[in-house]
């Protein structure tokens, strides 16, 4: 008998790409809420999933898998569906994107929201190093724009983890002018997020976790807002 997965989340988390996946595979999985506020990702029970105390975990019979790329990665090769296979020629294709997604476009995106962690608390030094991350951030979604309306564009998990970040540009940092972002000025991720939002897997997703009924292309903050995108 196989295991049922269990998802550790936060609302409008990076742990949104994993449910999005689970939902599109059609998977059985039950979830467990961090509670961010009062320091659960800091708990040892926490930290023996995730030694890095981010969201998100997937528990699986294996073992548990953290890092966002590497779950949605494991669950294509496992399931099939997310990518394609290992034979496939367009395997590299699908994975030079997926890792950009996430190790420069995501990257890049959480230095946007939590400047501190990255150049400490002085507000001026927080904001130049936004002005540039900001610049960069257009830069990389010109180039992902070009690459989804390319034919040789292999889809997948990459979707489902960049429609993610599309959806937290125009909302964090909450406290901040975020009109740096314009999907409109992207109109093959434009056209990506308004199909993937059109799925059973982003309806059942933002049921979940209070997202609204447009949750790519005109995102509202998550009802409740357990969370902030990491």
């Amino acid at each position: 008998m196989t295991q049922r997965y269990r998802l550790h989340y936060a609302p409008d988390n990076a742990s949104l790409a994993i449910r999005l996946a689970l939902e599109t595979l059609g998977l059985a999985y039950d979830t467990a809420l961090i509670d961010r506020r009062n320091g659960a990702l800091n708990s040892p029970a926490y930290r023996a999933l995730n030694p890095g105390g981010l969201i998100p975990v997937l528990e699986t019979a294996h073992g548990p898998i953290f890092e966002t790329a590497a779950i949605l990665l494991w669950l294509a090769d496992r399931h099939g569906g997310l990518g394609p296979a290992p034979a496939d020629p367009a395997r590299g294709t699908f994975l030079k994107w997926l890792f950009f997604t996430s190790n420069t476009l995501h990257a890049d995106l959480r230095m946007v929201f939590y400047p501190a962690k990255y150049i400490g608390p002085d507000p001026q030094d927080q904001a130049a190093l936004r002005r540039g991350l900001t610049a960069r951030l257009q830069q990389h979604l010109t180039m992902l724009d070009r690459a989804v309306a390319a034919p040789d564009w292999p889809g997948g998990a990459t979707e489902l983890y960049l429609c993610c970040l599309l959806r937290w540009m125009p909302l964090y940092p909450d406290d901040q002018d975020n009109g740096w972002f314009d999907l409109s000025r992207y109109p093959a991720l434009a056209a990506l997020a308004t199909r993937i939002e059109a799925t059973p897997a982003a309806a059942a997703a933002s049921a979940a976790e209070g997202l609204g009924p447009t949750p790519f292309t005109a995102p509202r903050p998550a009802t409740p807002p357990e969370g902030s995108p990491t």
